[in-house]
This record gives C-alpha cells, structure tokens and sequence, in this order.
C-alpha cells in the first residue's frame, strides 16, 4: 500500500493548507474574492486561467496575493492557446500551486517544477494518471464523469475511478465529480483519496462571479437535466437552458448524426462566457456537474469549508471511518 492513500494531512502539507478541500478551478466561474474567501477558511482557493486573457490572469493573480498571504492555485488547460504565455505569468508571480487539464503534462511539469510550484495534473483514467505520474506531477485529480464542464471521454463514475486511480500511482490523489458535502467527503476518503476538489458546488457561493440568472438555473435543476454532450469536439458536461436552448440545438444535432465540423460550427466562439458569466441561458453552455440537482442554496464560500469539515466530522464521530482524520479537524 503506498504511504499516500487516504493521507489527507500528507495532502494539506503538500498544499499548504488546514483541510484537503480544493476549489476547482473553473472557466468563467472563478476570480480573486472567491480564491481568498476560499484559502481564508483553509482550503485552496483556485483560478481558472482557461477563461482568462495573460494580463487578466497577471491582474487576478496580484488581487489574490494584495489580500491573501497563504496558499492558492492556477488551473490551466494546455490546450489554451496562450499558454507559453500563462506558464511565465505562474513562474514570475511564483504561484505555489498549478493544476494542469486538457492535455499532456509532460512539456510544462518540470518547468513549472523548476520554479518551486507544486504541480498537480486532473485526469480521468488510470491510464492518464500513470502517464502524469511519469511526467513528474505531485499528485492528480482523478474526476468522475459526473463532474461538470470539461470531462474525459471515458465515463467512468468517481466511485470506479478513484479507486483505480489510487491502485495505479504512488502519489496523492485528489478525488472529484459529484463531491459537495461532508458524506461525500468521507466516501472519497473510504476509496483512498486524500483530498476532494469542487467545482459545482462553489459556483453556487456568494463570491462567485457566475451569473445570478446562471446560479438561479442551478437552483431549480432536477436529476437528469444534465448531460455530457459534443464529444466529437471537446466533451462538456451541461445543463438544459430551456426548450429550444443551445442544449437542446446540440441534442438535436448529434441525434440528426452531425460530424464534428457541424457540431464545431454549432459551438462557434465564446458561448461558455455566454452563459455562466452573462446568464445567456438559452443560447449560452452551461457547464455544470450532476450534482447541481442537489444544491439549492447560496452560502459564503468560507462558511461553506467551514459546513463541509463540521459534516464530515459528524460523520467521523459516528465510527463511520475510523482513522480518516487530519490535523486541520481540531481547529474547526
């Protein structure tokens, strides 16, 4: 058995914080208040670069650093377009921590390495996990098929994937996909992982900058009003806007057996800012995790840590997991 599995403490002193709770980082649905209200109750607050141009990333990242002296994070997506551009930003602003998606980690790892970053690489396979592992990654995310936005091809659900995951690497492993509260917490830790990332679950917060008319939709969805959609292209989990939605335009073109080029020209540009950041909701994505027809509220993002660690250590309490402790517990 590796010394990592189920090592939350491992985990925190890795990242730099009290609870091995990770704010994803997301497009559109991220930004400077929501990183340091996160990184302020002992998480890792974290911002999303893919949607964000290399000044707007330089910007965001000194607003969290003017208000925040502890840990947070960048994500990037390596097929971004700019991303020589985003990887000297994080190596100049020295950001502590990156997390990598959407591509390979092998070019950008050691660079990132080099300057003293803890890097962590999302994946969706065990497969990919030995590969980023190989790469030199400090730990992954292994994010189930239930989570929203971007998701891998292969479908496989966070239970079956996190166990997996942690049977094939020697490093941390961050479990993601359908995780929002405490019980889910201590599900993740059962199957071996040390930590959980969110991302759903802190677009409904109070400092997030997603649309209200985004979040209100969130409120009211229901069970199956979700679905991983334009595979051909580049697969996302969304949720249905309304009849005759950009949701509903794709359902009926992959239907009808479009090929890729018609589902591209479908997508066009700049509709996931369309819908999470204007509120578009008939005509922008509305990338979101199966896990939106359990959240109904809309709490600061440090009381929301702060809910998450009393749930699970109710549970803990029970017996329920034994020994799935970690320093941070004792300070809530």
């Amino acid at each position: 058995m590796s010394d990592f599995r189920r090592d939350p403490e491992g985990l925190c002193r890795l990242l730099g914080t009290r609870h091995p709770i990770i704010q994803a980082g997301m497009v559109w649905c991220t930004g400077a208040d929501l990183t340091v209200a996160v990184g302020r109750a002992g998480a890792l607050g974290t911002l999303g670069a893919g949607s964000m141009y290399p000044d707007e990333l330089r910007q965001e990242i000194r607003r969290v650093k003017s208000a925040w002296s502890g840990a947070y994070a960048v994500n990037v997506p390596l097929l971004y377009p700019a991303v020589e551009e985003h990887m000297e930003t994080l190596a100049e602003e020295a950001v502590p921590v990156v997390f990598t998606s959407a591509g390979s980690p092998r070019k950008w790892t050691e660079h990132l390495k080099s300057a003293g970053t803890t890097v962590i690489h999302v994946v969706s396979s065990a497969v990919f996990a030995q590969k980023a592992v190989e790469a030199g990654v400090d730990a992954v995310v292994a994010e189930g098929f239930e989570a929203g936005g971007h998701n891998g091809r292969e479908e496989t659900t966070t239970m079956c994937l996190v166990p997996e995951v942690v049977d094939a690497v020697d490093v941390p492993v961050i479990a993601a996909g359908g995780l929002h509260d405490g019980r889910s917490m201590l599900a993740a830790f059962a199957l071996g992982a040390s930590g959980v990332q969110m991302g759903s679950r802190f677009v409904m917060t109070s400092e997030n900058p997603a649309h209200a008319a985004f979040k209100q939709r969130i409120a009211e969805a229901r069970a199956g009003e979700t679905r991983l959609m334009l595979k051909d292209v580049t697969p996302v989990r969304l949720l249905r806007g309304g009849s005759g939605s950009f949701f509903d335009q794709v359902a009926a073109a992959e239907e009808a057996g479009a090929d890729r080029q018609a589902l591209q020209t479908l997508l066009g540009r700049g509709r996931a800012k369309r819908g999470m950041r204007e509120g578009d909701l008939m005509e922008g994505e509305l990338e979101i995790g199966q896990v939106s027809a359990l959240l109904d509220d809309l709490p600061g993002a440090g009381d929301l840590v702060e809910r998450m660690v009393r749930e699970y250590a109710a549970f803990d309490t029970r017996n329920m997991a034994p020994g799935f402790h970690w320093e941070g517990l004792d300070a809530r």
